[in-house]
C-alpha cells in the first residue's frame, strides 16, 4: 500500500478552464513551502514544459532548472498526472501526483492526489524525519493550501471568449 495525500477543492469554472488555470498559470498560484522544497537553493519558478511527455520543471533566479517529474497524463478538462521529485531523491525514491477534474453541475472538483512517499524513509532530509501520519498529514495541509491559492487564481481569471 502507497503512502498517499488526497484533497480537493471546486472551482466556478469549467473543467477545461480549470485544467488550464491549473497548468498555465502554476507559476501564479503555487506558493513555495520551506519545508518541501525541491532543490537546497530554494525555491524558483514552476512551469510545465509541454504537454504530454513534457515535464515539470522549476527554474532557479540563476537560470539554472530542476525537472521536477515527467508528465505521464496530460487529458486537458479531465486528467493531469506527473511525476514527483526533490534533488536529496534517489532513483527509487519516486512520488507521482495525479489531478482530476470533474464536472459538478457550474463548478469543477479539482482533487489532487499524491502518492508514494512510502518509497521515501521516515529518516529522509525531505520528510524531515517526521513518523508517517503526521508528514502526511503535514504535506496534505500544504496542498490544501496550494489549492486554496489556485481556487483564488480560478475566481480572478476570466475564461477567454
Amino acid at each position: 500500500m502507497s503512502s498517499r495525500v488526497q484533497v480537493s477543492v471546486r472551482v466556478a469554472a469549467a473543467p477545461q478552464h480549470a485544467f488550464e488555470v491549473f497548468t498555465r498559470d502554476i507559476a501564479l498560484w503555487w506558493q513555495p513551502n520551506a519545508l518541501f522544497q525541491f532543490t537546497p537553493q530554494g525555491a524558483g519558478v514552476l512551469s510545465f514544459e509541454g504537454m504530454a511527455e513534457g515535464r515539470l520543471i522549476e527554474t532557479q533566479p540563476d537560470g539554472s532548472v530542476f525537472e521536477v517529474g515527467r508528465i505521464t497524463a496530460w487529458e486537458p478538462g479531465v486528467r493531469l498526472a506527473f511525476g514527483w521529485t526533490q534533488a536529496s531523491f534517489s532513483a527509487e525514491q519516486q512520488t507521482h501526483v495525479e489531478v482530476r477534474f470533474e464536472a459538478v453541475g457550474d463548478e469543477t472538483r479539482v482533487t489532487v492526489e499524491h502518492r508514494g512517499w512510502d518509497t521515501v524513509p521516515q529518516e529522509h532530509v525531505a520528510r524531515h524525519h517526521f513518523p508517517d501520519g503526521i508528514f502526511l498529514v503535514r504535506h496534505g495541509q500544504w496542498w490544501q493550501v496550494l489549492l486554496g491559492s489556485y481556487s483564488t487564481r480560478v475566481r480572478h481569471q476570466a475564461p477567454p471568449l
